[in-house]
C-alpha cells in the first residue's frame, strides 16, 4: 500500500488522505455500536464506537483482512460535540482496536439512523494485498 500525501500539504493527525493499493477489496457494510446478538450493550457514544469498529474488523476478517488492511473508513455520528467531547477516549479505543494504522476517514454528522440508539454507524472498505496470507 502507498500512502499518498502531496509534498506541500500539512500532514493530517489520526487519518491519511489517500492510499493507493492492490489486491482483494472487501467492503463492510456500515456497523453500529450492538453486539453480534443486534443488542445495544450502552447509549455511551465512546462505548458505541469501540463495538462498532470491532464490528467492522470482524466482518473484514471474515475475508481474511487484519485492520492494517483497512483502507477506507466512513463514521457517521449523530452529534457532532458529543463526538468533539469525546475525542481523547474515541482515540484511546481506536488505537486499541486498530493500532497506529490510519486509514483515509471521513466524520459525518447525521440527523438519524436508521436504529434509534445507534449514536455512529461506520462502514469501511479493506485491501488485503496481493500474496498476503488469508
Amino acid at each position: 500500500m502507498q500512502i499518498l500525501q502531496p509534498p506541500d500539504w500539512v500532514a493530517p493527525k489520526g487519518y491519511v488522505n489517500g492510499i493507493a493499493a492492490r489486491g482483494t477489496t472487501v467492503v463492510v457494510a456500515g456497523q453500529i455500536g450492538w453486539n453480534s446478538a443486534c443488542v445495544f450493550e450502552s447509549d455511551d457514544f465512546v462505548a458505541q464506537f469501540r463495538q462498532a469498529l470491532a464490528n467492522v474488523i470482524a466482518v473484514a476478517a471474515e475475508a481474511g483482512a487484519r485492520p492494517e488492511h483497512i483502507v477506507k473508513l466512513t463514521w457517521y455520528i449523530t452529534d457532532k460535540q458529543e463526538y468533539l467531547s469525546a475525542l481523547r477516549a474515541v482515540g484511546a479505543a481506536y488505537r486499541e482496536l486498530m493500532g497506529r494504522w490510519y486509514p483515509a476517514m471521513a466524520v459525518v454528522q447525521v440527523t438519524a439512523l436508521m436504529e434509534d440508539r445507534a449514536k455512529i454507524e461506520i462502514e469501511a472498505m479493506a485491501i488485503i494485498p496481493d500474496g498476503a496470507a488469508a
